[in-house]
């Protein structure tokens, strides 16, 4: 079994740019912006609507503050204000969980803020003292063996361990940083092999050509990767047919 998750409500205002409707017919759970770094309060109440009456998860998406950078941009944000910021995002995304006939049931961190707290201790546990702010009771979803993910277990949270079906690792088992070539799987072809992969054996070749194991409960697909939709549904369609039940984690 494993979860498929995708960003959504990644907007503001007049600009759109993830295409909720048609993702929230595939995936099982759903990381929806709460403003820091797109979405906005119609944006978000929306989504979550969306999201209950088609009974996938809601998680809250928090970041630094960075609208104009996308939440994409190394920021250095005191430990206090970061964790009151992340508790404030997850307050503002319940607030319409809650009135969808939902709530919010887990924290994913965006963008610069994700990659950060894998080798950051004090932003990992200031990300873990917001969430710990908003609720005693929120599942983490961060990279395996990230120092987010350990804090998030050391403060008796659940750590749920994320896999990418459309992003190029290092040797490492991190991320390929956006700004160099290959970063973003665009084909196809080499998302779906990555997901199997992922799905069926925990591992994922490296950008060098290596085996890196990287042991994935949540399986994510961007939603403002070009024509993310059509490739979601693809991702769980193959998933399906080599056995993978795709389901929201427990």
């Amino acid at each position: 079994m494993i979860d498929l998750n995708a960003d959504l409500g990644e907007g503001f205002g007049r600009w759109t740019l993830t295409d909720d409707d048609a993702l929230l017919a595939v995936v099982t759970s759903a990381n929806v912006a709460c403003g820091f770094h797109a979405g906005d309060p119609s944006t978000m109440r929306r989504v979550c609507e969306l999201a209950a009456e088609r009974g996938v998860r809601i998680g809250a998406q928090v970041s630094y503050r960075d609208l104009a950078g996308f939440g994409r941009r190394a920021m250095d944000v005191p430990a206090r204000e970061l964790a009151d910021e992340v508790a404030y995002q997850i307050g503002a995304l319940e607030v319409f969980a809650r009135a969808a006939g939902s709530r919010v049931s887990y924290v994913k961190p965006h963008g610069a803020l994700y990659n950060r707290t894998v080798h950051d201790a004090e932003q990992a546990a200031a990300v873990v003292t917001g969430v710990r702010l908003a609720s005693d009771a929120l599942p983490v979803l961060g990279l395996p063996g990230s120092l987010l993910l350990a804090a998030a277990a050391d403060a008796g949270l659940t750590a749920i361990p994320e896999a990418f079906a459309d992003r190029a690792y290092t040797a490492a088992g991190t991320l390929v940083p956006r700004g160099e070539p290959g970063a973003v799987l665009l084909d196809p072809e080499a998302v779906l092999a990555q997901a199997l992969s992922l799905a069926t054996t925990g591992t994922v070749t490296a950008a060098d050509g290596r085996p890196v194991s990287v042991p994935g409960r949540s399986l994510c697909l961007h939603g403002d990767t070009p024509g993310a939709a059509g490739l979601a549904l693809r991702v769980r369609r193959g998933l399906t047919a080599a056995g993978v039940r795709v389901e929201a984690f427990a």
